[in-house]
């Protein structure tokens, strides 16, 4: 009798899809590798732009109106300020940085975002926006939508070196979900002029890493980033491209009904000086609690520092009732920034907290931290920012424990 082939084909099968399984664990170990890395090379490097930043915003203060050098100060800054988006990128990319999801509309979002789009693209493009959601509202971190739109922006510059359009345009589309029922959503189009790209690009379009840009231009962080983005926010993405032919992105995220959340649009409180209130500085790092320091002190604050928590306890015993905030990083040996806030507000229950931090690699901390309600400054942050904060917090009519 003639074998059958049935179980032959059947053991096939399986092999090869237990090669394919071997295969996506391979890629999920290195994709938690590279987060793991992504993310401790964050927290370093938003210490080094600390220092960066608050050096130059120093100098430029300095500076008189007519030096010549603040040209180059301006550089630092801009730099700095650059790298500090790259590496909110890597912090995204390692899913370490905490997301701050307000409701707001996305006409409004796009119309605030013109002038910026316009300096990031250049005088060479063309940028035209069409506003046709008016009303239309989704629930998502604004910072993380910005970028998005920014990141696909700087696509489609590169992609028109000699000039082009870029058209972005907002709408409403109705598409089935998940479960196959009709949904509103608000659809965000991204159009240029370009050189388009091939059907083996858009294969690999969203991959982290890749691109195809020579070397020094592309971190090929940038449309991986806007994909996770999308999806964290339960949307989609859609890319239409041929060589020659421009690109068009299309983004569908859900409409939201509720009611846009109250100061997403109000300005920032203007800085103001310090009144003598006694800071305590808890940062592990010597050059970073060195700078902090000075911009406390300038600012007009009286300051003591620690390196680290138990430094800080002794202090906090040996000035109890003098202390008026606690300014500490989250991340340190020994005792972390939370730690040492629930011990020192047990002890100081009048005490103020604000947390600072380059990222939170524990999300039990991070978790912990959040709960408590206090500010957080992320790093890298300027002067004015901290300014900001230290007033907010300071100029509440009643203290609240913030580490209990």
């Amino acid at each position: 009798m003639p074998k059958d082939p049935q179980p032959d084909l059947r053991a096939a099968a399986l092999e090869e899809h237990l090669h394919l399984l071997e295969g996506q664990l391979r890629q999920a170990q290195k994709m938690e590798t590279l987060g793991q890395l992504a993310g401790g090379i964050a927290h370093d490097f938003n210490n080094l732009l600390t220092i960066i930043t608050g050096c130059a915003q120093m100098l430029l203060e300095e500076l008189p109106p007519d030096s010549p050098l603040r040209v180059e100060a301006d550089e630092i800054l801009g730099a700095s300020q650059r790298a500090a988006a790259l590496t909110s990128q890597l912090l995204r990319f390692s899913r370490k940085q905490p997301a701050e999801p307000a409701v707001f509309e996305v006409d409004a979002l796009v119309a605030n975002l013109e002038s910026m789009l316009r300096r990031v693209i250049g005088e060479h493009i063309e940028l035209e926006i069409v506003c046709d959601a008016p009303g239309l509202r989704i629930e998502a971190d604004v910072a993380r939508i910005e970028q998005a739109l920014m990141n696909l922006a700087v696509n489609a510059r590169d992609a028109m070196p000699d000039g082009g359009v870029l058209h972005i345009e907002t709408g409403l589309a109705v598409r089935d979900d998940a479960s196959g029922s009709p949904r509103r959503f608000v659809m965000l189009t991204v159009k240029d002029t370009g050189c388009g790209m091939s059907e083996a690009v858009r294969e690999r379009l969203f991959e982290p890493f890749f691109t195809t840009k020579e070397s020094g231009r592309g971190t090929g962080l940038g449309l991986w980033t806007v994909y996770n983005i999308v999806q964290e926010y339960g949307g989609d993405i859609w890319v239409t491209s041929e060589t020659g032919s421009g690109t068009m992105f299309r983004i569908y995220l859900p409409e939201t009904s509720r009611q846009p959340d109250a100061g997403v649009k109000a300005a920032r409180p203007a800085a103001r000086n310090g009144q003598a209130e006694l800071v305590l500085l808890v940062e592990d790092e010597d050059r970073v609690r060195k700078l902090v320091g000075g911009m406390l002190t300038r600012l007009g604050y009286r300051v003591i520092s620690a390196s680290g928590g138990r430094e800080a306890i002794r202090l906090a015993r040996e000035l109890e009732g003098q202390l008026n905030l606690l300014l500490t990083d989250v991340v340190m040996p020994q005792m972390s920034g939370h730690e040492l806030a629930k011990r020192l507000t047990s002890m100081l229950p009048e005490l103020r907290v604000i947390y600072m931090s380059g990222y939170v690699q524990d999300s039990r901390i991070h978790r912990e931290v959040v709960a408590t309600g206090a500010p957080f400054l992320q790093k890298p942050f300027t002067q004015d920012a901290m300014a900001r904060m230290l007033r907010t917090v300071l100029d509440r009519d009643a203290a609240r424990p913030h580490g209990a």
